[in-house]
């Protein structure tokens, strides 16, 4: 049997859709995926307006939905299920995507499945050209959330640590925006820290040494307002110092907490998902460290750690053909705004198929590409 889904994400300053086939047991097949940022109509606010991030979502997503069925050469017709993100994110937005795809389920009489945001980003790096396999441990790190997990397969989830408080994002963005960085502050952060000295200020790593997987970095942006009230009139000049040494210690402590994970569980797999996974210093150190320890480390193609559509109707199509959830025709919809991943972990038995999944995906098409379809791996 042979499923055509569509996926809608629409959880904050991103719109994306994607369409996704799974045949069978066979691996799903991502055939193309469209996205919009919004990112320049923020910055003048210094960060996310969630009435104008919903009104462009309500602007974009079917724009977006045409352009995805062009490119793949399918049309709404073809649909056999229709994918969007339940939540956790912004409840106007979330209604957008949530709306729509319930509208869209309704006019062509096709199921619809609500996802979990935080379950795309965890299943996003077997779109990439070199997917992982179950079991692993996952650090999924972005603006609002940063765990580390175990899992076993798909609903198959143990949280091993998760933030007290900021999420490593979240330091990122604040410490850049005590340093007077531009919005969106963690990239600029990291790129103005490419040009400074990393030891050049002892900051704190806070909870390196707990004894637990846990994370906090409340402390740490407090210490970078501290450092830079120092500073005074110098710190336009120590700008790139200040920036590479928050992003130094924000990275170590990542990348110790993810190897202390891999000696708990005695996994020899890392898979990295979330937007802070697109982060080159975190990136460059976690693969000296994995390399190291004999441990192989898995990341989604960079254009797929924001946010997008690819993931949720990838996530759709993992959680059908692994049995976890079925599609549904009820169209009286609901958002969860504030939705903890260990909510949707499963009880049900993992499908051997998932075991060891392989994603036809290797030449991926960025937005506006003419996709490739790649003749699909085994399982």
């Amino acid at each position: 049997m042979s499923l055509l889904i569509l996926g809608i994400e629409s959880s904050c300053d991103e719109t994306g859709v994607a369409l996704v086939r799974s045949t069978g047991n066979a691996v799903p097949t991502l055939l193309s995926h469209a996205l919009h940022s919004q990112i320049e109509m923020h910055q003048a606010y210094g960060g996310v307006v969630p009435e104008l991030a919903s009104r462009d979502h309500i602007r974009r997503v079917l724009p977006l939905a045409t352009q995805v069925l062009t490119e793949s050469g399918q049309s709404l017709a073809d649909v056999d299920v229709v994918a969007y993100t339940r939540g956790p994110g912004l409840a106007g937005a979330l209604l957008v995507g949530a709306g729509v795809a319930c509208a869209l389920g309704a006019a062509l009489n096709k199921p619809v499945l609500g996802v979990h945001h935080l379950e795309g980003h965890l299943l996003s790096p077997f779109l990439s050209a070199d997917p992982p396999e179950f079991p692993f441990v996952a650090l999924l790190v972005s603006g609002g959330h940063t765990q580390l997990m175990r899992v076993d397969g798909v609903g198959c989830y143990e949280i091993l640590g998760e933030t007290i408080d900021d999420a490593a994002g979240e330091a990122f963005d604040k410490s850049a925006k005590l340093m007077g960085l531009g919005y969106p502050g963690g990239p600029a952060l990291s790129r103005l820290a490419e040009q400074g000295d990393a030891t050049a200020f002892k900051l704190p790593r806070p909870l390196l040494h707990s004894g637990n997987l846990d994370f906090s970095f409340a402390g740490l942006k407090t210490a970078v307002l501290t450092q830079a009230k120092k500073l005074g009139d110098e710190q336009e000049a120590r700008k790139a110092d200040l920036a590479a040494s928050t992003e130094a210690a924000i990275v170590e402590v990542l990348v110790k907490k993810t190897l202390a994970a891999l000696k708990q569980t005695g996994l020899k797999r890392v898979v990295v998902a979330g937007g802070v996974g697109a982060n080159r210093h975190l990136r460059a150190q976690l693969n000296a460290a994995c390399a190291a320890a004999k441990v192989r480390v898995h990341y989604p193609e960079l254009h797929l750690c924001t946010d997008n559509g690819a993931m949720i109707a990838m996530a759709a199509a993992m959680r059908l053909q692994a049995g976890q959830q079925q599609a549904n025709t009820d169209y009286a919809f609901d958002v969860k705004p504030r939705w903890p991943l260990d909510a949707i972990i499963s009880a049900l038995p993992i499908k051997p198929i998932l075991q060891s999944c392989a994603v036809a995906c290797a030449d991926l098409p960025t937005p506006g590409q003419q996709p490739v379809q790649p003749a699909p791996k085994g399982c």
